[in-house]
């Protein structure tokens, strides 16, 4: 079968060059840059193949119903329709799930959010399929909802689910229990649910193999193998026996972590015989994912007169919706996090994560630790204004070391250098120009255009938020990736499943080749389950791991062809190094390309990269349960029209912990684009439901950033290489997105005086 495309230029990056020169340490172009910008990039949507049927699901209306009846026979009636599956036509396992397998790939006796997944058609045109789906009859009791989170906790609403509504229940208890500060300072925080707002919406091209024994997917996802392994169990198949190939992805930030259309595309090509595409539209995305946990957090901590914590005291409350998805990690990553990067050696924390009949939460970049950096850092402010401080100045008092522990009893043995982070972010350039600025551009303040906001009415406001984030893994989760190295003819070409998001992956891995094996010319093949897994591309993981994984596949190749040229010349290879994009002895008696010295051979080798296991937390919520962490440091400036309720977020400035810049260029870019999503959540984007019911499932009603929302962005790269760290680097995607939502809204409450409390902030919150 032959996939075609309508863009030009590969989404899979089969074949691709990664960038045209650069070893790491320089900033080199994203392969896929041009393309993207071009608009001949061929995303997942853009797959097609001969003679391919269309795809949909049929969605439940209501947040939580029994099913009484689905009557398919209206469906098949329709000219062009070839097949209807429903919960009945699952032939292997009738649910999946990232952790808990608790969700169904068709629902059959309850529905348990809006926008469950009822059953599914293949037809000849997407007009068929819709008119397929509305001739199917179902029937259902509508049932009260569970949306209170609270609710689920204290046991007065029914279980809806038969694994219960309590998803975890994680409680940490560190130190003295005793202990109360004279200063003491408490808050109850809330965030809403952000959707990850990626542009390219959910497609899938699914390819049976002949006789049905097997398929092929092209999809947009964040985990090859992980897809694959529940894909197969619920098609009832032998892993080998489902291909994975990634598909162009269009943004992915947690929301592609779980599957949605995959095992719909599969049965359904299984079912014909033919391959089948399914393509969201935005409507169905915001149904079909899911989404940042809603949170509400209480916290009160006890200091010091001087301003030092002596003790934290918290409560977390988290929205998982209707199934299980990450919500015990992220529920993990929060309440570990409650001390934010700050000392602390007492705490009692309890934290719940919970099941309710709204849309399924689940991970979203920084998960979890975006949560609880919200409620630390408002903390820290009401802190500082107790004991007479500045808010830089309780921050530094209180800033996490090399070697302090976190409230589990975990020693921070990464580089941590919070208090420098703090310091280069103040010492940025806060902005020149005044309010509106010199010439009284309209667009510069809070509404933009038409006069909206007047000069006169404006204030000023500055904040700050410094965050920690762990990377990777955790509770001994078996964290590795594979990669695959073949050189020849002075071309290395490079195989790995770590899924590329966005986040430039694919140009870090050329910079790797060309640094440790001094080639010029870089290839990737396929990204596809045809080699180890990769994990997931999340967690801030894929450079220390997927990097670690292609650097050490680089360096036994390295020593092959050390071997083979001290062979071929009578050398010791220890003697050898890679100067360049030349093969030298270090005694100087050689001197010979890379292409000359693999002229006629090749060197093939496979490395699969470990990190050591963590551990699982015991009781009382203490153990080693993290790998490693990154911190950063934000400072927001806003202008504010308190009689209107407008803000405009004038310049973030930010250090960040980045261990060592392997791409300079693309660090920056993720930096900016993690603040983009911190500022959205600060200001604008909430997924509203009311009574389970969506309100704003489009981008008409649900905002996000645009280039006109985006402040100046001023940033610090601070470059202390990790120990711990393959070639020094760690993770950067996450950390800009952890501290920037509470450093704008703790400049809102600077500028207007009040406590705001919850994200984002609405305008009724500042004029009310």
């Amino acid at each position: 079968m032959t996939v075609t495309q309508t863009g030009t230029d590969t989404g899979t990056f089969a074949g691709t060059h990664s960038g045209l020169a650069g070893r790491l340490g320089d900033s080199v172009a994203r392969p896929d840059g041009v393309p993207k910008a071009q608009g001949s990039f061929q995303f997942a949507g853009d797959l097609t193949a001969d003679g391919f049927l269309w795809g949909a699901t049929l969605r439940s209306p209501h947040p939580y119903a029994r099913i009484v009846r689905i009557d398919v026979s209206g469906a098949w009636r329709i000219n062009g329709v070839e097949a209807v599956l429903t919960a009945a036509d699952v032939p292997g396992k009738a649910t999946y799930g990232l952790i808990s397998h608790d969700q169904p790939v068709f629902a059959s006796d309850y529905v348990r959010f809006q926008g469950e997944a009822m059953a599914a058609v293949a037809a000849d045109h997407p007009d068929t399929c819709r008119r397929a789906l509305a001739a199917i009859v179902v029937e259902y009791e509508v049932l009260a909802p569970l949306t209170d989170p609270e609710r689920a906790i204290d046991g007065s609403f029914p279980p809806i689910h038969p694994d219960g509504n309590v998803v975890r229940h994680q409680r940490i208890v560190r130190g003295d229990q005793s202990i109360h500060g004279p200063v003491v300072v408490e808050g109850t925080y809330e965030l809403g649910r952000q959707d990850q707002a990626f542009l390219g919406l959910e497609a899938a091209l699914a390819l049976p193999a002949p006789g049905g024994d097997g398929v092929e997917l092209h999809v947009a996802t964040q985990w090859l193998h992980e897809d694959r392994k529940q894909i197969a169990a619920c098609l009832g198949m032998p892993d080998e026996k489902v291909r994975i190939v990634l598909g162009g992805v269009g943004g992915a930030f947690g929301a592609r972590e779980d599957i949605s259309l995959q095992v719909h595309a599969c049965l359904l090509a299984l079912r014909t015989g033919r391959p089948v595409k399914i393509q969201y539209d935005r409507e169905e995305s915001f149904h079909g994912h899911v989404h940042r946990h809603p949170c509400t957090i209480w916290m009160r901590h006890h200091a010091g007169t001087d301003g030092t914590i002596r003790r934290i005291e918290a409560r977390f409350v988290m929205d998982g919706g209707a199934y299980a998805s990450t919500s015990s990690a992220v529920l993990i990553n929060a309440v570990t996090h409650t001390q934010g990067p700050y000392r602390c050696d007492h705490a009692t924390v309890d934290g719940w994560a919970v099941r309710t009949n709204n849309l399924p939460s689940g991970a979203m970049r920084g998960f979890g630790v975006v949560q609880a950096a919200f409620a630390h850092e408002g903390q820290m402010d009401k802190l500082a204004a107790a004991v007479g401080l500045d808010p830089v100045e309780v921050r530094l008092r209180n800033a996490m070391r090399t070697g302090d522990h976190l409230i589990t009893g975990q020693e921070i043995v990464n580089v941590a250098p919070v208090a420098r982070l703090i310091q280069e972010t103040a010492a940025l350039a806060l902005p020149t120009e005044p309010v509106g600025g010199h010439d009284h551009d309209p667009m510069r303040l809070p509404g933009g255009a038409g006069r909206t906001a007047d000069e006169r009415h404006i204030v000023r406001g500055i904040g700050w938020g410094v965050g920690i984030k762990n990377l990777m893994y955790s509770e001994a989760f078996d964290d590795y990736s594979t990669a695959r190295v073949r050189v020849a003819d002075g071309v290395a070409t490079v195989k790995f499943a770590t899924v590329e998001v966005g986040q430039g992956f694919v140009t870090i891995v050329g910079q790797i080749a060309r640094t440790v094996l001094g080639v010029e010319e870089v290839v990737i093949d396929s990204i596809d389950t045809e080699i180890g897994s990769a994990g997931s591309t999340s967690a801030s993981r894929q450079t220390w791991m997927s990097g670690g994984a292609v650097e050490g596949a680089c360096r036994l190749v390295r020593e092959r062809l050390f071997e083979h040229v001290a062979e071929l010349h009578d050398l010791e290879a220890v003697q050898l190094e890679i100067d360049g994009t030349d093969v030298v002895d270090t005694l100087g008696s050689l001197r010979m390309s890379v292409a000359a010295a693999t002229a006629g051979i090749v060197i093939d080798e496979t490395f699969e990269h470990h990190h050591p296991a963590t551990e699982e937390l015991d009781e009382l919520g203490q153990g080693n349960c993290h790998t490693a962490f990154a911190f950063v440091a934000h400072r927001a400036v806003v202008d504010v029209d308190p009689e209107l309720g407008l803000v405009k977020v004038v310049q973030i400035a930010t250090a960040q912990d980045v261990g060592r810049a392997l791409n300079p260029l693309s660090v920056v870019g993720q930096i900016e684009g993690g603040i983009a999503q911190g500022v959205g959540l600060a200001v604008m984007e909430e997924l509203l439901q009311v009574d389970g019911i969506v309100k704003n499932a489009t981008f008409t009603d649900y905002l996000v950033p645009t280039f006109l929302d985006m402040p100046d962005v001023v940033i610090s790269l601070v470059e202390e290489p990790d120990p711990h760290a393959p070639m020094g680097a760690k993770g950067v995607g996450e950390p800009p997105t952890v501290s920037s939502t509470p450093a704008v809204v703790a400049a809102i409450r600077d500028a207007i005086g009040k406590d705001l409390h919850r994200v984002p902030v609405r305008p009724s919150d500042i004029c009310s």
